[in-house]
């Protein structure tokens, strides 16, 4: 028999961006944070089953491209992704994503998706997750200091999933803070533009840093971080690129994903290799205490890992079923006869 086309076992679902923004706004956006934090979280409790290992990089001058590949055992995934500060010069996105997820006992491919929407949509559950957890009990008031393309998910984040009321908004690029006002206009949260980091500071719980620059940067200097908070800084996420002061890291507990890829890329690679961190598995299973007091400060030192994608992959997975949106890709050969590929090559001719 002539094989024309590829089995139902032979397609792999493809989650396009056009695609994604459908899923997001068919759940939306909101109850999808708190759905990515639900499996995020339940990856965290099952931490030690999962191969680890800190993501692949290739840097440039430009800016870094990475492989962040991870397994529970049954299921294999792997993201790509990139860095390139200097993109938005010319009309394109700081980063880009896209990943896989494969059966572990086959190899088969199971899905593949666009992960640059889905990465912002992740990172921040990742943050509104941790900061449930260790920010201070009824925080309602935000500083976001960058208010680039992640600054709207963080926000919304936190409203989903800790009850946030107001977001303080700062960026060096006055546009960019009009842009983020804008957009969170509608949200139902309580939005003030500020002048400085210092201004959007004031009455805040929480300190969300998230800028581009690829440098060792100061976005928050010592004196400008009282005691009780909670600051989730994102933004330092590869070698040669931090946000704090070290003096902040010296007066806070600190907290990872991953520490041997965060001492290399966080905020911690700027402190001694041998510094106390914590790992956030170990606050979420009970094992080690996140906060204790009402003058500690808590730093979350955020630079993403490969089991977060791996939970977003997952949570996506099983919420495109009967939704249709997604589209079968032919990625792989499915001759008849599994040792007889060159005969499917010839049977293609007619």
């Amino acid at each position: 028999m002539t094989q024309t086309t590829p089995s139902d076992k032979a397609l792999v679902p493809f989650v396009s961006v056009d695609h994604m923004m459908q899923l997001i706004h068919h759940i939306g956006v909101e109850e999808m944070m708190r759905g990515l934090a639900d499996y995020i979280e339940a990856d965290f409790r099952r931490w030690e089953l999962f191969d680890k290992t800190p993501r692949v990089a290739s840097h440039s001058e430009k800016g870094v491209i990475e492989l962040m590949p991870t397994s529970d055992g049954d299921v294999y995934g792997f993201k790509y992704v990139n860095g390139h500060p200097s993109n938005t010069k010319a009309g394109l996105q700081t980063v880009t994503a896209f990943g896989l997820l494969a059966d572990v006992a086959s190899g088969y491919p199971v899905l593949l998706s666009e992960m640059t929407m889905l990465t912002a949509m992740r990172t921040a559950a990742v943050s509104a997750l941790v900061a449930r957890t260790l920010a201070p009990k009824g925080s309602k008031t935000m500083a976001m200091i960058g208010n680039g393309a992640q600054s709207e998910f963080q926000s919304l984040a936190m409203k989903a999933i800790l009850g946030l009321e107001e977001v303080r908004l700062y960026d060096v690029d006055r546009a960019a803070t009009e842009k983020c006002a804008a957009n969170l206009a509608q949200s139902g949260l309580r939005v003030t533009k500020c002048t400085s980091a210092e201004e959007a500071m004031l009455g805040a719980e929480i300190i969300t840093t998230c800028t581009a620059d690829k440098q060792y940067a100061t976005i928050l200097t010592d004196n400008m971080v009282g005691a009780g908070v909670h600051i989730n800084a994102i933004g330092g996420d590869c070698p040669g690129k931090t946000e704090l002061a070290p003096a902040i890291l010296h007066r806070a507990d600190i907290f990872v994903e991953y520490p041997e890829q965060t001492r290399v890329e966080g905020e911690i690679q700027q402190l001694a290799p041998d510094h106390p961190v914590t790992e956030f598995w170990e606050v979420i299973t009970g094992k080690r205490p996140g906060r204790t007091s009402d003058k500690q400060i808590t730093l979350f030192d955020s630079v993403g890992f490969a089991t977060e994608d791996f939970s977003a992959l997952r949570y996506v997975r099983d919420r495109i079923q009967d939704t249709g949106f997604y589209h079968p890709l032919d990625l792989l050969a499915d001759p008849d006869d599994p040792r007889d590929l060159y005969g499917m090559l010839q049977r293609a001719k007619s």
